[in-house]
């Protein structure tokens, strides 16, 4: 079978549900779609949007979730995925495994996929939902992310280490798309678990670490969101942050792991944003500070990638909050130049959409004060990498749509009919 004949296929599966939904004849089904009765599927099996739209109105379902359904993984339809998961459950996951190591995340996904067809337990498939999460998270895909680890959350039977590991990371997604509560939610249920009875595993401590640290950051976060209880939400990111700092700095030197000090790095950054937001430190000395952690990646391109580099970069992004909230004229602007510039350079240097995200928004919110204090809007230039970081920000991260499109419309970007 073609793909467009798997296409057409799958096309007329979407009419039909739609026919039997609605209590529709063919004839009103057409007719609903804007289509002739013996045209309604297209040869192609390529539909145009209106029959997108048509049909995801007729069904009440998301458009997106229309076209993904006829334009669904082909290389599933094709039984690449089925021939690969013959090789066994075992050997998929330490393929995926590693691929996730080598930062080879689309294989990823295909490994993972296949790991589902491969499972026979609520483990199992609850595992593959974890390494599809894994993938996903790695392409920036935190939606996507999202959706896998509550799929794996639904198996029966799951034990309680891959439960945890998938609450885990269920909680970092709902951070990176600025889901706080559910974030704060997820993580509280983390730290909780180990009230009544001590950590005592390195995955256990690890996960009680993280779950102190996605709490003290969506905290963090919730400073900006919730000003009105700015000042509760800065403490109780202080205590949380302070506590992983130090878990996470104990992990490191038991475990020889950089990684966990590249964390407890970011910690440190985090309690500067929140001992300003507190007022326990002026503002302009929280920048001075923050700006002078960053001379350890002044040459970001021969910087290796990584938790270290990584951790730079959330500092300055810390940095931009403490000015934007502390700073005012020329200071503001000098040190938010600073800070947003590096932001942008790690932020592409490690393909870390998170940041990306970060460094558009705060070079607006730059621009905004600065347009504001000269009395008229200053052109922002794109270049076309920028434009394709922009809309790829804008797919990942909901949240930060209507900002992406007020930056291309300011820089005059895109053509218009």
């Amino acid at each position: 079978m073609s793909r467009d004949e798997v296409r057409r296929d799958r096309l007329s599966q979407f009419v039909d549900l739609a026919r039997i939904y609605r209590r529709w004849t063919r004839i009103q089904t057409a007719q609903a779609l804007g289509r002739e009765p013996s045209k309604v599927v297209p040869e192609s099996g390529n539909p145009k949007l209106d029959l997108v739209v048509g049909l995801a109105e007729a069904l009440d379902w998301d458009v997106g979730d229309v076209a993904e359904g006829i334009w669904r993984d082909e290389a599933e339809a094709y039984g690449e995925i089925e021939t690969m998961a013959e090789r066994g459950f075992a050997i998929l996951d330490r393929e995926a495994i590693e691929a996730h190591r080598a930062g080879e995340y689309r294989r990823m996904t295909e490994l993972s996929r296949a790991l589902f067809l491969a499972a026979h337990t609520g483990s199992e498939r609850a595992t593959a939902a974890n390494r599809l999460a894994g993938a996903y998270d790695g392409l920036g895909r935190y939606t996507k992310a999202l959706a896998a680890l509550q799929r794996g959350l639904a198996e029966p039977g799951v034990p309680a280490h891959v439960r945890m590991m998938l609450e885990v990371n269920l909680a970092n997604a709902h951070y990176a798309l600025w889901h706080l509560v559910e974030a704060c939610s997820v993580a509280n249920s983390l730290v909780e678990r180990f009230q009544s009875r001590p950590a005592e595993t390195r995955t256990e401590r690890v996960v009680e670490a993280f779950g102190h640290y996605v709490r003290g950051q969506s905290q963090r976060r919730l400073i900006e969101t919730d000003p009105l209880s700015g000042n509760s939400h800065a403490q109780r990111a202080r205590e949380d942050l302070q506590i992983a700092l130090t878990s996470y700095s104990t992990l490191a030197k038991e475990f020889d792991d950089a990684s966990y000090a590249g964390i407890a790095n970011t910690c440190t950054g985090a309690i500067f944003e929140c001992d300003a937001a507190l007022g326990v430190m002026d503002p302009l000395r929280a920048a001075e500070a923050l700006s002078a952690g960053l001379d350890q990646v002044v040459d970001v391109a021969n910087y290796p990638p990584g938790d270290w580099l990584e951790s730079y970069g959330w500092w300055a992004i810390f940095g931009c909050n403490v000015v934007l909230r502390g700073l005012s004229g020329p200071e503001m602007h000098r040190h938010m130049a600073v800070f947003s510039n590096k932001t942008a350079e790690i932020a592409e240097r490690m393909e870390n959409w998170s940041m990306r995200e970060r460094a558009f928004t705060f070079e607006h919110l730059r621009r905004q004060r600065m347009n504001e204090s000269l009395g008229y809007a200053t052109e922002w230039l794109l270049d076309d990498d920028d434009i394709r970081t922009v809309t790829g920000t804008m797919g990942r991260f909901p949240s930060f749509r209507e900002t992406g499109w007020r930056i291309l419309e300011s820089a005059r970007s895109l053509h218009t009919a």
